[in-house]
């Protein structure tokens, strides 16, 4: 009996790891997920455990494959990786074993590396070459803050046996036993390394960073194979089919493949990606250009604006404040009020992303009274996220590329009201999938292809669809007043961090 070809998906995330299997038509299978500690050594410092990662990964992927291969009339056939991006990890490429605790993404503690880049007058060739800032965010600067403060990693880079990957790296050097230490070109073009114009390393950016000993994996497109697992992991070899950074994985799992169409996911973060096709648009106004995923032999690209706190707003409400006990009770505080009573939250936890890119800027709360209660603040935090995404959308039309319908994915647009406020705020209709797990899609897309599952992208267009569509139902001049509120607080929160940085 020839049994149903599925997909696994790894989908390892900033504060879960995910496993999801798909069949045939794009539809869920089966799906495991299991949160992991997040660790907070000083301010404004992320780190995760390796292991941590590595385990949750396992576990879950063998609890999905468990439910999905039950009935004993489908198989797993493939693999797709999707990942938290600039998140940096270190390790012995003989042994396996990682180098300190991984350097998340939100972390900020190169911000004096990167202004010392910048002084060297570095910033615009650097942002010619891989289309980002010079900014903590990315991992190259994290390469070099551990390679110059851990005592192992410089034994291991004089030895030639010291390895750098992001996540998805990490993950296929151990599901191949340490056979293959390779990564995407979507992936490698958040490391602040690559040419993303050339498609390749670049030849001088390791030497600036000082870090040209540490061995950069192989850098395949985002539907390829990239190893086969170990048999001993899953009962059997599978292979690794479609590896793709989550925001771009997201994209193509919203169908976002045609020059034009925008996507924003809202995860712990929020990612708002314009496809612009074979073009490579340079912003000017402080977004990123990046690569997107590609089925031809042509690169594919992208413009990105990346906010740092998002979902993660919600999980701060719920774990340190302990004002709601999860994020599914945000949606009947904001409905429960008539308007923000002029309260504004600005969650710059881990500084400012794009377009400010302010990394010591901090999270403020503007407008509190005695009377303000948990609803106004759990409304505040919903509605930053939306202001956020305003001034990404505002960078993007100034930078040409006009946002007229917008397509959303993530935890967060399981609530009404954000969805319909994000509407209402960006003046644009909001469209959301019938599937919000795009971003494992994505990859489950780009591993079926490669895998001959899905015949082509004209047919994985056809599994896309919207389950529901929210149109602005606000006045303009109400939209002003709350626009103009948030305004003022990102001005006085930029200005509080350029007088820090001048104590």
């Amino acid at each position: 009996m020839t049994k149903t070809p599925l997909i696994l998906c790894l989908d390892q995330g900033t504060t879960s790891s995910r496993a999801l299997v798909f069949d045939q038509t794009g539809q869920i299978v089966s799906l495991a997920q299991e949160e992991f500690t997040q660790h907070f050594p000083k301010s404004g410092w992320v780190e995760h455990d390796a292991e941590d990662i590595w385990d949750t990964t396992v576990r879950t992927a063998r609890e999905a494959m468990r439910q999905a291969e039950n009935n004993g009339k489908a198989e797993i056939a493939c693999i797709g990786i999707t990942n938290q991006r600039e998140t940096t990890l270190l390790w012995d490429i003989e042994t396996g074993n990682v180098v300190d605790r991984a350097i998340v993404w939100q972390d900020r503690r190169t911000a004096d590396l990167c202004n010392q880049l910048k002084a060297k007058g570095l910033e615009t060739e650097i942002s010619r070459r891989t289309g980002l800032t010079i900014d903590p965010y990315f991992s190259g600067t994290k390469i070099a803050w551990i390679l110059r403060n851990s005592e192992q990693a410089q034994r291991l880079a004089s030895e030639g046996r010291l390895a750098f990957g992001t996540v998805d790296s990490f993950l296929i050097s151990r599901l191949t036993g340490g056979e293959q230490h390779v990564t995407d070109e979507t992936n490698a073009s958040r490391t602040l390394l690559y040419n993303i114009q050339d498609c390749c390393w670049d030849a001088d950016i390791p030497e600036w960073l000082e870090i040209s000993s540490v061995k950069l994996p192989d850098v395949k497109p985002s539907s390829a194979r990239f190893g086969d697992t170990s048999a001993e992991i899953f009962g059997r070899s599978i292979p690794i089919m479609g590896v793709a950074g989550d925001q771009q994985a997201a994209a193509f799992g919203q169908a976002c493949w045609h020059p034009g169409m925008v996507k924003s996911t809202y995860g712990t973060g929020c990612f708002l990606l314009a496809n612009t096709g074979a073009e490579l648009v340079r912003s000017n106004n402080r977004l990123l250009s990046t690569l997107a995923c590609r089925t031809g032999s042509d690169a594919q690209y992208a413009i990105e604006g990346s906010i740092f706190i998002a979902g993660a707003v919600s999980q701060w409400l719920r774990d340190e404040l302990q004002i709601i006990e999860s994020a599914s009770e945000t949606e009947a505080f904001a409905e429960g009020l008539d308007s923000n009573h002029g309260i504004y939250m600005v969650p710059a936890f881990t500084g400012l992303g794009a377009p400010h890119w302010d990394a010591e800027a901090r999270g403020a709360i503007y407008g509190l009274t005695r009377s303000t209660s948990r609803a106004e603040l759990v409304r505040a935090a919903l509605e930053s996220v939306a202001y956020q995404t305003l001034d990404l959308s505002d960078a993007l039309k100034a930078d040409g590329v006009q946002l007229n319908r917008l397509r959303v994915d993530g935890g967060m647009v399981g609530n009404n009201w954000f969805v319909q406020f994000l509407s209402d705020i960006l003046n644009v209709p909001v469209d959301r999938p019938e599937i919000i797990e795009s971003t494992a899609r994505g990859v489950a897309f780009l591993a079926g292809l490669n895998a001959g599952i899905f015949e082509n992208t004209d047919r994985l267009e056809e599994l896309w669809s919207a389950e529901r569509s929210f149109t602005p139902d606000i006045k303009d001049s109400s939209r002003e007043i709350y626009v103009s509120g948030w305004n003022k607080a990102v001005k006085t929160t930029l200005f509080r961090a350029s007088l820090d940085r001048h104590e």
